[in-house]
């Protein structure tokens, strides 16, 4: 099982970085929400390859993929669909939205107004689309990478709290070093290394993944630690709101997800400690108006480092 697990997150990665330099970290972190059936909400400045990122990842499965565009403008039957008559057949038919796919990229999620912004919860949440009373499956699997621009906020709505906890994970791409950023150069120099990529895993392949990290064994002593971190969040001075149930579930989904694709069948203490920062930090309000994803995180590592670490065998 934890041998599977290795390979596939090595494969991925391997044909990931054929279009993405460098970012192993943040790669892993995606594998890990995908396997463990969340969403991730990518945050960075313009330029950095989040939008690239999200298409490699998604020519690297043979899956459906859709792109939306998010601007002021868009109406929530633009993501969802709508039914619109047809006079030939002399009825109402159903024409479907981009939420109809496997591996959905929302562009700029930021630019639309709340009420579109809305029309992704019951997608992400209950994975079904109603449109006029009526329910549908959006595709399985089905997954939503969302990117903003978190310094530009002219003209921006911010995600209200509630979307945010649908969020599995909040990742940065980066700025590239110095060496890496000669090698994007080089590798991009003749053509487009995204054009030529090819699938290297089915459905049924991320399938069979999903249900091996569901069999991770988790310590109950491991358990425990994740409360205690979460419970961390909720009662730390000057905090306005903690992390909720879901963020508990999220990380013990992760840490298991994580651990899998690290080729082991069981969490360790370091799984959690890897992965509180990305599954909770965007989760918290130390207070309003003055929160920055870097003061988040730097918050959670504080209390990480207040938490004692249980030393078990985590194995058994």
């Amino acid at each position: 099982m934890a041998t599977d697990g290795r390979a596939f997150a090595d494969k991925a990665i391997q044909n990931i970085s054929k279009v993405i330099i460098g970012k192993k970290e943040t790669i892993i972190l995606l594998l890990t929400a995908l396997v463990a059936d969340g969403h991730v909400l990518l945050e960075d400045v313009p330029g950095t390859g989040k939008t690239k990122l999200a298409k490699t990842l998604a020519k690297t499965f043979t899956a459906d993929f859709s792109r939306i565009q998010f601007t002021p403008d868009l109406l929530p039957s633009d993501i969802t669909g709508l039914n619109i008559f047809d006079r030939q057949k002399n009825e109402f038919v159903l024409r479907k939205g981009p939420v109809f796919t496997n591996i959905l990229l929302a562009d700029e999620i930021n630019r639309a107004t709340p009420r579109t912004q809305a029309g992704l919860l019951e997608c992400m949440e209950e994975r079904q689309v109603t449109i006029d009373g009526v329910s549908y499956q959006p595709g399985s699997p089905f997954f939503v990478i969302a990117t903003q621009n978190p310094v530009e906020t002219a003209g921006t709505f911010p995600l209200p709290e509630a979307q945010m906890d649908r969020f599995m994970m909040r990742l940065s791409m980066g700025l590239p070093s110095r060496e890496e950023e000669l090698s994007i150069l080089e590798r991009y120099m003749e053509n487009e290394p995204l054009d030529t990529l090819t699938s290297v895993f089915t459905l049924a392949d991320l399938e069979e993944v999903k249900r091996e990290a569901v069999k991770v064994f988790v310590h109950p002593c491991v358990r425990e630690y994740m409360v205690d971190i979460v419970k961390a969040t909720r009662e730390a001075e000057g905090m306005v709101m903690g992390v909720s149930t879901r963020g508990s579930l999220c990380l013990l989904r992760c840490a298991k997800a994580y651990a899998c694709l690290h080729g082991r069948s069981f969490v360790t203490p370091d799984d959690v400690k890897a992965l509180a920062v990305p599954v909770l930090a965007h989760r918290i309000i130390a207070g309003y108006g003055t929160e920055t994803p870097e003061a988040a995180g730097a918050l959670v590592q504080k209390l990480l480092s207040a938490i004692p670490v249980p030393t078990e065998d985590f194995s058994s």
